[in-house]
């Protein structure tokens, strides 16, 4: 018997083989009925399942065949990028921007307001009281006048009683409540002036002195007025 000759699936030729070695071939799955085959005495090449009597190859096919395969579990459906996408959530509701920002400001606000409240409130209270004090030295000039006259004329210390001179309440004017004319304790000539400031224990009853020196001519003031409150003249 003739050799035979099969092609790849290169379309490469293989042979010669011998007929048991083609039944080999095809038993093992590398060849099948329509692979194209080719021996000695044939015009061209036919596929071998015109061959698969003379073969024997049709008592390999009706071989028994091996149970089927066990099911295989269900494939999920390919996945798809417009399936797995969420959709998309709707906007949700609450402060814009600037309404978040504005209430940011005012938090902010307010306690810095009241740190500038704690501070500037008690300065420009106490720029008001020293004005109220400034306000009340004047009255003292023309009585200082007065007295360091009288003193260079009498060499004494005039008082509310002397002439040119009337009673302390009668000098009441603005924030002053009286001027006193007398003698200090220091046996200098001087005048006392009360303050009336109502309702402010830290002027109010409070009393203004200037003491006359008449060795140098001079006035010292001085007060029981917090210094804070007095001007600098007047500071001890």
């Amino acid at each position: 018997m003739s050799d035979w000759y099969y092609a790849d699936p290169n379309a490469q030729r293989q042979g010669p083989l011998p007929a048991e070695t083609v039944r080999e071939l095809f038993q093992s799955g590398r060849i099948n009925l329509d692979t194209l085959v080719w021996r000695d005495g044939m015009p061209q090449w036919r596929p071998l399942s015109e061959f698969a009597g003379e073969l024997g190859l049709l008592e390999l096919t009706s071989a028994p065949m091996p149970p089927p395969l066990p099911p295989t579990t269900a494939t999920p459906p390919p996945y798809s990028a417009h399936a797995a996408r969420p959709t998309s959530a709707p906007p949700k509701s609450g402060l814009s921007g600037c309404m978040i920002a504005l209430i940011v400001a005012a938090v902010l606000f307010v306690p810095m307001a009241a740190i500038l409240a704690a501070i500037a409130l008690p300065a420009y209270q106490d720029y008001t009281l020293r004005a109220k004090v400034a306000s009340a030295m004047p009255l003292a000039a023309p009585l200082k006048a007065a007295v360091a006259e009288h003193f260079d004329q009498h060499q004494t210390c005039p008082s509310n009683d002397d002439t040119g001179f009337d009673a302390a309440e009668s000098y009441a004017s603005g924030l002053v409540a009286a001027a006193t004319v007398g003698t200090f304790e220091s046996d200098q000539c001087g005048i006392e002036l009360m303050l009336t400031v109502p309702g402010n224990d830290k002027l109010d009853g409070k009393a203004v002195w200037f003491e006359y020196d008449a060795s140098t001519r001079t006035w010292q003031c001085s007060s029981e007025i917090d210094d804070k409150y007095l001007p600098s003249t007047c500071r001890g």
